[in-house]
């Protein structure tokens, strides 16, 4: 949607009198990156001030949360960033098992981090070629949009789901990871690094693409922390924080990788820093890959915690087992009582720091629950970023943060 209102500015008797225009960017997808609403003011194609509104797809996922039983609200995580659901669900199962004390075996962990940095991947692929779309370069988006599809092959062979993937459980996976999954992570890793150097070919030292970001939507790391940036936003204006390493998770402590950072903060900066984090995320999956394939015998068996009061028991177990139907009923019919109790557990997502904030007053479903989304938190530098500039830096400036409106408006 695009309005134009003139505005008239009085300047002192004397002067010429001088006109502004403000426009709606959005809050049509194709512009805005999802559903949010910009209403610039311009003078000419400089943008004067701009003004953000977000909401127009809130869903109110905390509330709708505190009366679901823990397991339940699996799916409604996915619904966060779509476009890397399974981070969504491993922070939330993470978060469960805080609070239940649960402890997962290495074999669960190193799965999950094949998992979680795959949508790592899907995630940054999605946003450097959007980047490129932006700025007026579409081929790099066909070469690697075929490689997302392989990852959410991927997901279709672990859990069935491919977008919203509800994949994982409190404890651990599902099932098994079969041998045909075991067979495409193959294929990713043989394959992908091949493509992304042909996009970065095609991009990092082009010059239309470098004159295009480089030097707008630039923030210093100071107020990039006071706005409370994590995540590649963050990273890209010199600041070297990742929950991976300052708050391991899932054995991330096991893993050898590095934290890629930028300099000034702007659109290059971002674009940049997104593209060496799926070169490290490719070293920690193959790592990952080859810690799992060590595991043999019974061991390589293992994808789940001994937790029946929150895993669902094979359904062999529920049709011939008086103990595992009683569970499977427990569990399904949400009668099964979480202890009282207060946590705050985040992971490194794919836009930075995803949080959860659960607090359990001894009932079956959370008391209170909070998410921390990365993308509601920068949105708010927006206009900060944009002040200034042209009104094509604007577009760029609202592709590299990355905006996922559902994360934004939860």
């Amino acid at each position: 949607m695009l309005e134009t209102v003139h505005n008239h500015i009085s300047l002192p008797e004397g002067s010429i009198e001088k006109q502004t225009t403000t426009i709606n960017l959005g809050p049509t997808h194709p512009a805005t990156h999802g559903v949010m609403q910009n209403i610039l003011e311009l003078d000419g194609e400089r943008v004067v001030s701009s003004e953000q509104t977000i909401g127009y797809i809130h869903r109110a996922f905390e509330k709708l949360a505190e009366r679901r039983p823990l397991y339940q609200i699996t799916p409604i995580t996915d619904r966060l960033n779509y476009c890397s659901s399974p981070l969504n669900n491993m922070g939330w199962h993470l978060t469960c098992e805080k609070l239940l004390k649960i402890e997962t075996p290495k074999r669960v962990d190193y799965l999950r981090i094949i998992i979680m940095e795959l949508a790592r991947i899907a995630d940054h692929l999605i946003c450097n070629s959007i980047v490129a779309v932006d700025a007026g370069a579409f081929t790099g988006f066909v070469y690697v949009m075929q490689y997302r599809e392989l990852i959410y092959e991927i997901y279709e062979e672990v859990c069935g789901s491919r977008l919203t993937t509800n994949i994982g459980r409190i404890g651990g996976f599902e099932r098994n990871f079969s041998n045909t999954a075991f067979e495409k992570i193959e294929k990713f890793l043989r394959e992908y690094p091949k493509v992304l150097k042909e996009f970065e070919t095609l991009m990092t030292r082009n010059r239309i693409f470098m004159d295009r970001l480089q030097g707008t939507g630039g923030i210093s790391a100071e107020r990039a922390l006071n706005y409370g940036f994590t995540g590649p936003n963050l990273r890209a204006a010199g600041v070297d924080y990742d929950v991976r390493v300052q708050n391991p998770y899932s054995s991330y402590q096991d893993f050898d990788f590095k934290i890629p950072i930028g300099n000034t903060g702007d659109n290059y900066d971002r674009f940049q820093v997104r593209e060496e984090e799926m070169w490290q995320s490719l070293s920690i999956i193959n790592q990952a890959y080859q810690k799992v394939q060590a595991f043999k015998g019974a061991d390589a068996e293992i994808f789940h915690a001994n937790v029946p009061e929150y895993y669902l028991p094979k359904k062999e177990d529920v049709y011939t087992k008086m103990e595992a139907l009683i569970w499977h009923f427990k569990i399904i019919m949400g009668e099964t009582d979480i202890p009282k109790g207060e946590v705050y557990h985040s992971i490194e997502a794919a836009n930075g720091e995803l949080g959860f904030y659960l607090i359990s007053d001894g009932g079956r479903t959370p008391f209170r629950l909070h998410f921390r989304r990365p993308c509601f938190i920068y949105y708010q530098a927006y206009s900060e970023l944009t002040k200034g500039a042209m009104l094509s830096d604007a577009i760029m400036t609202m592709s590299s943060l990355n905006l996922i409106a559902g994360e934004l408006d939860a």
